[in-house]
């Protein structure tokens, strides 16, 4: 903006000022882009300057004077953003273009001096950035080996003032046409050939896939189209038998290495086969099972008793007692 801090203030207003004369001067911006509409004075004192764009005032600015900072009305809201005078001058930037900015805008210069304002007109149009264009290829004619179509260039969206052209690339000469439509016609004998289509507007420009005329015209040999697919097959197939037998070859001999190598570690492994160990002694034990598990119940009806009376300890080994009639130990015998 001009100057220190400017004032806005939001209003709508018409111009109902004189026509404006000249001749528009063209300016062009991209989507989302900015466009500088450039003003230079002649006036040394001016009292107003006005932007207009399709008869509704965007902007009014009254210049700084010696004791009064510069004033700067913008009449939408939605442009307070987008609006700016870039290096304090009075030339008009627009930024944040979209496609329904372009239009004719108009710059009202009033002064005192002037019985009436000097005014100056801009066109400006506003472009996509071009996609990649599409090619559709036309129906095909074929004669005695010559192929003969069209292909046709053109863009999804975008097409506001897109101009085509044509390259046509091959071994020996590159060729160009202007124009949507490009008509070929090939022959199979000549060498194959590179189409590509390049669309551009005033801001971008962009190209097509390459299109190769071989693809285009496959079957544009006539009678020469059988042999040279009967060619194509025959060397498939000799190609195809003899990477099959290479394989073939590979895998027996492959095979052949495993069966000597099996070969070799069983006659090294029967040679060095020790003995079979010998197993360890194992105890034997007689395991003495009691019927049901139960150890049988004492009888006293069936048990016998014995008693036996043991002789003192001789102390004196050397003396023997005297041998009597009368027994010493007597021993019991009890029956029960």
């Amino acid at each position: 903006m001009l100057g220190a801090p400017a004032c806005f203030i939001f209003l709508l207003c018409q111009l109902t000022g004189p026509a404006a004369s000249g001749i528009p001067k063209k300016l062009v911006g991209a989507i989302g882009g900015s466009v500088i509409f450039p003003l230079n004075l002649s006036v040394n004192l001016v009292d107003s300057i006005i932007w207009v764009f399709n008869s509704t005032t965007l902007v009014t600015i009254q210049p700084k004077t010696a004791g009064k900072k510069a004033l700067v009305i913008v009449t939408q809201k939605r442009n307070m953003e987008r609006v700016n005078f870039p290096h304090e001058g009075y030339s008009l930037k627009l930024s944040r273009l979209k496609k329904n900015d372009s239009g004719i805008y108009r710059v009202e210069i009033h002064s005192s001096t002037l019985q009436d304002p000097l005014t100056q007109e801009y066109e400006l149009h506003v472009y996509e950035y071009l996609s990649k264009p599409k090619v559709v290829i036309g129906l095909q004619e074929n004669k005695n080996g010559t192929c003969v179509t069209n292909l046709t260039c053109s863009m999804e969206h975008g097409e506001e003032d897109v101009t085509y052209s044509w390259k046509s690339l091959d071994q020996t000469t590159n060729e160009s046409h202007r124009g949507s439509i490009l008509p070929i016609s090939w022959r199979w004998e000549k060498s194959d050939m590179t189409f590509i289509c390049m669309a551009s507007n005033p801001i971008s420009s962009n190209s097509s896939n390459p299109i190769f005329a071989q693809n285009l015209c496959e079957g544009a040999a006539g009678g020469q189209a059988p042999y040279v697919v009967l060619y194509v097959l025959l060397s498939f197939f000799l190609l195809c038998s003899l990477a099959l037998v290479l394989i073939i070859f590979i895998i027996q001999r492959e095979r052949k290495k495993e069966i000597i190598e099996e070969k070799k570690e069983l006659d090294t492994h029967q040679k060095t086969l020790p003995f079979p160990p010998i197993p360890e002694e194992m105890p034997e034990y007689d395991t003495i099972s009691t019927f049901n598990g139960t150890i049988p119940e004492e009888n006293p009806a069936n048990t016998i008793y014995s008693t036996v009376h043991i002789a003192p300890k001789v102390t004196e080994p050397h003396s023997l007692p005297m041998l009597s009639d009368t027994p010493t130990a007597s021993i019991y015998n009890n029956v029960m």
